[in-house]
């Protein structure tokens, strides 16, 4: 047989086929998501999401230690308020000694050169479940907005380096920026869930969180998962706001909208392999269905294949731990 092409040629070994590589993975690549809880000596594995866990302020030292260790220098801050702090109008969100907050500034002492993301929602701290302020049935944009750019001020004020708006509120970004740049923070970052879609696969996030809706859905703010030009027209209008970066989310089943984006913008792309998508996998490799670090890898590859320079995951910490002179 006469072949002029032999493509098997680049695939003879892991040598050569490390060499060719189109796609790299590394922990600089990472997000790390961490859950915050108040009280003392508190590490509590979440039932919905196998490994991993919300830790008390002062549990939290030695996990930072361990990510700085791990080469992950990037995390994402989200807090379990407690019930009796929730209301309609975010007023926790904005105490100064709330614990996103105390947070911030906690792991700012720990290691002040980690890159520190604040979660920007009122979910967390609704009486209602909601990313709002709920007025009736509806969740109302403009009011919410105001509590968003004031939280961010909050945040940056505790030393925050990028504030993570997560509501979808239309305005949300240009708000937050004016308000940032008033208050004198001018290089605190904004990193916008440009393009996030009401998604089933967030369910183990709301029991880490406690943070389902009350009523309705969230199907009124968060994208349509039928719609993909509608992605673009959000993340356009972020950027024009004052986005430094945008993410997509979920990842695993958006992995087109997360190569449009990519291909239609100038600014860093990030991606959020979301609650669902790692509880899937976890659940899978525990009933011998499949191998987990390769499930592992072969999705976190796929979500950097379609364009993602940064990846939010809670697989963050499995991969960096088997990561060896740079490659697994």
């Amino acid at each position: 047989m006469e072949l002029i092409n032999r493509y098997r040629r680049l695939r003879t070994n892991a040598a050569v086929r490390n060499l060719v590589a189109e796609t790299s993975l590394t922990p600089d690549h990472f997000i790390v998501p961490l859950f915050i809880i108040e009280g003392t000596n508190k590490k509590e594995e979440i039932s919905s999401m196998p490994g991993y866990f919300r830790f008390s302020l002062d549990l939290l030292k030695s996990e930072i230690l361990e990510l700085k260790k791990l080469g992950l220098r990037s995390v994402l801050i989200f807090v379990k308020v407690p019930d009796n702090l929730k209301d309609n109008e975010g007023k926790e969100a904005l105490n100064s000694q709330g614990l996103m907050q105390r947070a911030v500034r906690f792991i700012k002492e720990v290691d002040p050169q980690m890159t520190v993301m604040t979660d920007v929602a009122l979910d967390p701290y609704s009486s209602y479940g909601h990313d709002g302020i709920v007025s009736g049935q509806e969740i109302v944009n403009d009011p919410t907005v105001e509590v968003l750019a004031t939280m961010s001020v909050s945040h940056a004020q505790a030393g925050a380096d990028f504030v993570a708006p997560s509501d979808m509120m239309d305005g949300r970004v240009k708000a937050i920026r004016k308000k940032l740049d008033e208050a004198g923070f001018h290089n605190t970052g904004i990193l916008s869930y440009g393009a996030k879609y009401a998604s089933s696969f967030y369910g183990p996030f709301r029991d880490a969180l406690d943070s389902a809706p009350g009523f309705g859905d969230k199907k009124t703010y968060q994208m349509d998962f039928r719609n993909s030009m509608e992605a673009l027209k959000e993340v356009d209008q972020d950027i024009v706001e004052g986005a430094d970066i945008v993410m997509v989310k979920p990842a695993g089943a958006y992995l087109d909208i997360i190569r449009r984006v990519k291909d239609h913008v100038h600014v860093p792309v990030a991606a959020y392999q979301v609650s669902g998508e790692y509880a899937m996998i976890k659940a899978a490799s525990a009933n011998g269905w499949l191998d987990e670090k390769a499930a592992m890898v072969e999705s976190l590859i796929a979500i950097r294949r379609a364009g993602a320079d940064i990846i939010a995951t809670y697989f963050a910490k499995d991969f960096a731990s088997q990561f060896n002179n740079g490659k697994l």
